[in-house]
């Protein structure tokens, strides 16, 4: 009797009867044609930011090391400029009253967004009240100022004639050297605190409601809830947002520029404002390049021990 022999099993993918093509090989075509996709939506804010952010940056830190006034070509003169900026009294001048600037307007929005925000939370949660809370934020920081400068004039301004009829003195509030910086900051709180309360707001709502109610039975009330529950686990959010806020006040530009302009006697000049001064004052685009590149280390330098310290990436949540 004849045995048949039979042939090894094949390793190649088997294909159906009609030739399907198999699983694997669908999902492979799926994902590159995904990745296609993703690539066309990327490719706009990819463009942008090499065109209007990576570009300007790297055009800047060179400029830094030249002499540019747009009428010649850049010079280059090293580390001239850097220099100059260590032995600048302006530029220090400035940087200290930025510096003060972002420690008022930082310490009062931070406060005041962080009770709107729990306020919010814990009374009402109504969509209404969140829009009245944006609206300020939805105001441009130029028209912000300029409806500021008019209510604090020291002559016309309706701030100064309640003050007024109250039985106080006129304060110029912009006019003033022991005023003008904590005017403006205090604007620019109430310009921007309703967009931190909600930022601070979201992540309120993600804090699991069993945790509150777990502290309700032990008997813990609302101020050890706060300071226990809420706070811990509202860590991750506020170190983002402190981050974003400090980032943005270092950089004040515009709330100056329309109500004091650096002035009365520099003791608003910040340093965004010095920068675009020696620039477009001066024409000393060299010089201000160098500056925005000390002002870019220092925000670095500044983000980077906030993120430590706060352990942004880090969350209490089990």
């Amino acid at each position: 009797m004849t045995v048949a022999s039979s042939s090894p099993p094949s390793r190649l993918p088997l294909r159906g009867a009609e030739g399907v093509t198999p699983k694997r090989t669908v999902r492979k075509a799926r994902e590159r044609g995904d990745g296609a996709l993703a690539a066309l939506f990327i490719a706009p804010a990819l463009l942008g930011f090499l065109v209007f952010l990576l570009w300007p940056t790297l055009r800047g830190i060179y400029l830094s090391f030249t002499r540019f006034n747009l009428l010649t070509p850049p010079e280059w003169v090293g580390l001239a400029n850097y220099e100059r900026l260590v032995h600048d009294p302006l530029f220090w001048d400035s940087l200290k009253v930025t510096v003060e600037y972002v420690v008022i307007n930082i310490g009062v929005q931070t406060v005041s967004a962080l009770a709107i925000a729990v306020l919010l939370q814990r009374l009402t949660q109504s969509a209404v009240l969140r829009g009245i809370v944006l609206t300020p934020y939805l105001m441009s920081n130029v028209v912000a100022g300029l409806v500021w400068l008019w209510i604090l004039d020291n002559q016309l301004g309706i701030g100064n004639e309640i003050l007024q009829s109250l039985g106080f003195d006129r304060i110029p509030f912009l006019a003033d050297e022991t005023w003008a910086i904590p005017t403006i900051a205090l604007i620019n709180v109430w310009r921007h605190v309703g967009y931190t309360a909600l930022l601070i707001f979201a992540g309120l709502q993600a804090i699991p409601n069993d945790v509150y109610e777990a502290a309700k039975v032990d008997g813990a009330s609302e101020w050890r809830m706060f300071w226990r529950i809420t706070m811990p686990l509202l860590r991750p959010v506020l170190a983002v947002v402190l981050i974003m806020t400090v980032i943005g006040s270092f950089q004040v530009f515009d709330t100056v520029a329309v109500t004091t302009a650096g002035g009365p006697a520099n003791a608003t000049n910040v340093l965004q404002y010095y920068i675009y001064g020696s620039a477009f004052g001066r024409f000393q685009f060299g010089y201000a390049s160098a500056m925005s590149v000390a002002l870019l280390v220092v925000l670095s330098a500044i983000t980077v021990i906030q993120y430590r310290i706060t352990r942004a990436g880090q969350t209490d949540l089990g």
